[in-house]
């Protein structure tokens, strides 16, 4: 009778050694980040971020502030999109780029101040137009080139931050202090990392539009647009999170339609798979916060890696940072929480028709972006 086949003789059948897992993780970071540059370009991010929130924190700087709750919240905000921002390959470039990216964040949240009030008038869904004119900033921007396009997404962080802190204009000292720290936060951690890191790419050329606008222009206007149907959906029927789904709409927007369509696909394919994931990870909250907050480092370790080719995977370890940090700060909503995903779907299907009835861009020769 024939032997039955041993099953250490077949590596079908042999048993997965106990650390293969950890081998599958690695081999995958390499071919995400084959330089480990983008892993060190992830710390950083994580690291302003922890610099800022700390320094945002102590009583000695918050203390003499009309609301130092709120100064941890935009310091923090700051100094982690402004690393986000950031593409040079200097330590003395670095910081000149950060110091001006913080700037323009504490710019967005002193506009919001001050022209909150002024449409108030219009309803609960007013102060939200602000927004709008940050959306069109985010593409209009990106004619001055890498500076330009990280200038115009901090005003629209700074505009996004002062929104749902709900500040006013006692909050004007909150906002110059958080500006500081986020600039000290940030460049100490660049100037660190030094020639570890590689920039990454900046955006690439547009293609003339299909009428006679700058395509930045157009795609302004597009981002603005979906932006202004949201603020009217919001004051109409009521959205649960609706500066999520504006934000949404307004970083979809590409250089051309079909690049738009494909960061819909990614975004929303990332945040529907993300955000159920994060939901899981509730219970965590209170019994293991610390946990809860190094998974979020980890995830956004994830963000810095997969960006720019891996939208999807960005966005999807962004939501899952976002239901987790806020779970962590006391927000236990399921039906808020939730509605990161359903808010994304509707700002990027906005954000996807505006691309494509307003004046729509055609793609480029070279790489959209």
């Amino acid at each position: 009778m024939r032997d039955e086949p041993r099953r250490d003789s077949d590596p079908a059948l042999a048993p997965r050694p106990a650390h293969s897992f950890l081998v599958v993780a690695t081999d995958w970071l390499d071919r995400v980040d084959p330089g480990a540059h983008r892993r060190i370009r992830g710390l950083r991010l994580v690291t302003a971020y922890g610099i800022a929130a700390m320094l945002g924190t102590m009583p000695n700087i918050a203390g003499g502030l009309p609301d130092g709750t709120a100064l941890s919240l935009l310091a923090g905000g700051f100094a982690l999109w402004a690393s986000v921002s950031e593409g040079r390959s200097t330590r003395a470039e670095s910081s000149r780029h950060l110091l001006l990216l913080t700037a323009a964040a504490t710019l967005g949240a002193a506009s919001f101040i001050v022209l909150a009030p002024l449409l108030q008038s219009l309803g609960h869904a007013g102060p939200e137009l602000i927004l709008a004119t940050g959306a069109f900033l985010v593409g209009y921007l990106r004619r001055f080139g890498l500076t330009g396009a990280g200038l115009g997404s901090q005003i629209y962080i700074g505009q996004l931050l002062a929104y749902g802190a709900r500040l006013s204009s006692l909050d004007l000292p909150t906002v110059a202090a958080a500006g500081l720290l986020a600039a000290l936060a940030s460049i100490v951690p660049r100037v660190l990392s030094g020639p570890a890191e590689h920039p990454p790419p900046g955006p690439a050329p547009l293609s003339a539009s299909a009428g006679t606008l700058r395509p930045e222009l157009a795609m302004g206007l597009q981002a603005a647009t979906a932006a202004l149907v949201i603020v009217l959906l919001n004051a109409a029927i009521g959205l649960t999170e609706s500066a999520w789904a504006i934000t949404a709409c307004t970083y979809v927007v590409a250089g051309s339609a079909s690049a738009t369509i494909d960061r819909v696909r990614r975004r929303i394919v990332g945040t529907v798979i993300a955000v159920p994931f994060g939901l899981a990870c509730l219970p965590l909250a209170a019994a293991e916060p610390l946990v809860l907050w190094a998974a979020a480092a980890l995830a956004m370790i994830i963000y810095a890696m997969a960006l720019p080719e891996r939208y999807d995977i960005a966005c999807g370890a962004y939501a899952f940072t976002l239901i987790v940090t806020l779970a962590v700060s006391g927000e236990h909503s399921i039906p808020l929480l939730a509605s990161r995903a359903w808010e994304t779907l509707l700002g990027g299907t906005l954000g996807l028709a505006a691309a494509t009835l307003i004046v729509p861009l055609r793609a480029s020769a070279q790489r959209d972006g």
